[in-house]
């Protein structure tokens, strides 16, 4: 992992309500930086890039086939954003602990931050959870990535051209008994300038199915580019893949070259590299 020495600690301890360290020496740190001095105008970030659980919170009480599954981080974004970042020469930002601990794309406090269940699973390590233990995993596990994000960032803006930022999810085919026909989904609320070029240039790909807002939408769920990018007025979306789509090596490669080729046309465009509200 290559981390700048200007960019927060990755090895933040926080403790829970009586004391106990969440993150212990032998636990993985709390983000990844990755290509931190790449030359592209662009951000990538993954939060849910693991599904990683810290040893002393005995992953939550699950069996650990459950901590395989999409309710624990979404499978294959992670490589595909390694592989994105190393495509455009691009920072890339990946959080470092499982959403099931607390979801990086919500809001701390917020209902859906830290699940009591999920897509039928109970988290028993979730169940009636004070405030000071929810307060201590925001410390430990939401805020140093969300920091990381923003150093970076700013950075990134200091040196110049105004950066764009880009999301990188997966979503399950099938969730509480419905499946989800799309190959991929482009997430984006009101600022058009990233998502709107990509949506067509993914569709102008023969076979792709293409979601517009599906199966999630940015009006509801982008709590991360909003607060990184769409808060100060510069480009954000993010792109919901398909897990079954790019949970291979191979597969990876394939989403990687797609979007990195779109992404690239849409960097050169003369409107992105600016502030804008919209």
């Amino acid at each position: 992992m290559s981390v700048d020495r200007a960019l927060p600690r990755d090895d933040i301890v926080a403790e829970s309500a009586t004391g106990q360290a969440l993150i212990g020496p032998g636990d993985p740190p709390p983000f990844q930086i990755i290509n931190p001095d790449g030359a592209a105008p662009l951000l990538l970030v993954c939060d849910h890039a693991s599904r990683a659980i810290p040893a002393a919170m005995a992953d939550l009480g699950l069996p650990a086939p459950a901590l395989e599954q999409h309710i624990a981080y979404d499978i294959g974004a992670a490589d595909v954003t390694r592989r994105l970042a190393t495509r455009l020469d691009a920072p890339a930002v990946l959080a470092g602990y499982s959403r099931l601990l607390i979801d990086c794309n919500r809001p701390p406090g917020a209902p859906q931050s830290i699940l009591t269940a999920s897509d039928g699973i109970t988290v028993p390590g979730n169940a009636n959870m004070e405030a000071a233990a929810a307060e201590a995993r925001a410390e430990a596990f939401h805020w140093p990535y969300h920091h990381a994000i923003e150093t970076l960032f700013a950075r990134m803006r200091r040196r110049g051209p105004e950066p764009a930022l880009f999301s990188v999810h997966s979503f399950t085919p099938s969730l509480a008994g419905e499946d989800r026909h799309w190959d991929v989904g482009v997430l984006w609320n009101r600022d058009p300038r990233l998502a709107v070029p990509l949506i067509e240039m993914l569709r102008a790909r023969d076979g792709l199915h293409v979601g517009d807002n599906e199966p999630y939408s940015g009006r509801d769920i982008a709590y991360t580019i909003n607060l990184h990018a769409g808060a100060v007025g510069l480009p954000h979306c993010a792109v919901e893949i398909r897990q079954d789509h790019c949970d291979s090596d191979d597969e990876a490669d394939h989403w990687a070259d797609l979007l990195a080729d779109a992404l690239r046309r849409i960097l050169a465009m003369p409107n992105i590299h600016r502030v804008e509200t919209f």
